[in-house]
């Protein structure tokens, strides 16, 4: 069973966190929410800085509440790619630091990769092969997880990720970031079929609609001129909760349906939900009941695991090196990398 220290740096949170297989020991976030807050999104060269400052003291919290010392650690870990460069490199850069002055393997992990392995901490029973929707604000996607390592994207979004929405949504409603939270605790004292709004599906050269692809920028472009129409009407104030409820249950809706379809034609009885996004109340609500009707099985990571974190991280990271994987002290950050191509982080395991 290895014991995993792991950092999470790829965005705007500085995590670290002590892991055993699937099991945390610990599990520190500092947030970088107040901080982006009046810029309406995130700064890349501001979450940089704040993750200098705050690394240190978050591996040192982590170590802490885990209560054990560098002997009892087997593993060095982070984030890698994707995300913001100057993010990757701060959790790299100490990470690798780590591994060298107390001598130990070192292993960069994909972030979605990560996001994935969420769920393996909330159901240690999980295996594979399984389908996995992952939403967040930078990825939309359903995901046919093989084995640790071997992913097959199945679908995607072709424009807006679903949490990029959600921001985007929330901005031109006058509501506060991140927008997802706030889109969710509203649209729970709305009325879901209030607006009628485009689900975004996606032609096909040949006719028809992509089975599994998504598209919100159209569903956002919906909301606007609805906004703006409203607005045109003199209706003030704007039924803000009819709104949100509106857009929210046409994003789960959309989500859902390709979920659904795409485990149907693979042939997949378990489903997992990963990322930012799948703390949403009302995707949750709609991919629950869909799959109770296919009699499939539904793996919902908590709340504390759906959003950026060190533990999603270690605990892929333990996975790997159980099976021989390590990575090279060369290894770089990028801020694109398919998922297929997350082995290509590691070192061939050597031929006994």
């Amino acid at each position: 069973m290895a014991t995993i220290l792991a950092l999470e740096t790829s965005c705007d949170e500085t995590a670290a966190a002590v892991v055993r297989d699937r099991t945390v020991l610990s599990s520190v976030v500092a947030s970088q929410i107040n901080i982006h807050q009046p810029y309406g999104g995130i700064v890349p060269e501001v979450a940089s800085r704040y993750h200098v400052t705050a690394v240190g003291e978050s591996i040192s919290a982590a170590l802490d509440q885990a209560g054990l010392h560098w002997a009892e650690i087997d593993g060095v870990a982070t984030t890698c790619a994707p995300g913001l460069v100057g993010a990757l490199l701060v959790g790299l850069t100490a990470g690798k630091t780590l591994a060298m002055v107390h001598q130990k393997p070192f292993l960069g992990i994909h972030h979605l990769e990560g996001h994935i392995y969420a769920n393996y901490l909330a159901h240690p029973d999980l295996q594979p092969p399984y389908l996995c929707l992952l939403v967040s604000g930078g990825h939309t996607s359903l995901i046919y997880v093989k084995d640790c390592g071997h992913y097959q994207t199945l679908g995607q979004t072709r424009d807006d990720a679903a949490g990029e929405a959600f921001d985007k949504v929330a901005r031109l409603l006058g509501l506060d970031y991140p927008g997802g939270p706030v889109i969710d605790r509203l649209a729970q004292q709305g009325n879901p079929q209030a607006f009628p709004l485009p689900e975004g599906n996606i032609s096909l050269p040949g006719g028809g609609f992509h089975p599994y692809d998504s598209s919100f920028s159209g569903l956002k472009t919906a909301v606007l001129r609805l906004v703006e129409k409203l607005r045109a009407e003199g209706v003030d104030p704007l039924p803000i909760h009819d709104l949100a409820a509106s857009f929210q249950a046409t994003v789960a809706r959309s989500l859902t349906k390709r979920v659904m379809a795409c485990a149907q034609a693979y042939g997949l009885t378990t489903v997992a939900l990963g990322g930012g996004v799948a703390a949403n109340s009302g995707l949750r609500h709609q991919l629950q009941q869909a799959a109770e009707q296919q009699g499939l099985r539904v793996m919902i990571p908590p709340l504390s695991l759906c959003t950026d974190n060190a533990a999603m991280i270690g605990c892929a990271a333990a996975d790997h090196l159980n099976r021989g994987h390590r990575s090279t002290l060369a290894l770089g950050v990028q801020s694109r990398l398919d998922l297929a191509r997350v082995m290509e982080l590691y070192q061939p395991i050597p031929m006994a």
